[in-house]
């Protein structure tokens, strides 16, 4: 017995072709999706282990500088009363705050509004494009 022959697209109908090829649009859009979730999944989760890491070394970090400063007011105080070197580096420290502080508010506000310019424009551009050579 013969095998039977899968139709070559030339033997299908127009609405059998149209049929075939929204059945495996449909599936390869599924099947990225599906992709990408497991890749989204993948990435998640390393970044979730790295941010712990991160926490960590910044906890690490803040003991650090917390014995950094504790030097630096037993440094003072070998010629300063400890109150007085205490509020030395307390006062620097609020200055480094204020400079760091101001920094920050100049970022943000160059930062404002949050919306991606750029990419509303090419999509208005697109949008246009796409109304133009649909009315030729």
């Amino acid at each position: 017995m013969a095998e039977p022959v899968a139709p070559t697209p030339s033997d299908l109908s127009t609405g059998e072709l149209v049929t075939q090829i929204t059945r495996q649009v449909s599936t390869l859009v599924r099947d990225e999706l599906a992709l990408a979730r497991i890749e989204l999944t993948q990435k998640g989760k390393k970044a979730g282990v790295g941010a712990g890491l991160f926490g960590g070394a910044g906890v690490v970090a803040l003991y650090g500088v917390g014995a950094l400063l504790t030097a630096a007011i037993a440094a003072l105080a070998l010629v300063l009363p400890v109150w007085a070197s205490a509020l030395i580096v307390a006062a620097v420290l609020y200055v480094i705050s204020g400079v760091v502080a101001l920094l920050g508010k100049k970022n943000l506000s160059q930062a404002t509004p949050p919306v991606p310019a750029e990419a509303v424009e090419g999509v208005k551009t697109d949008v246009h494009t796409i109304r133009e050579h649909a009315r030729r």
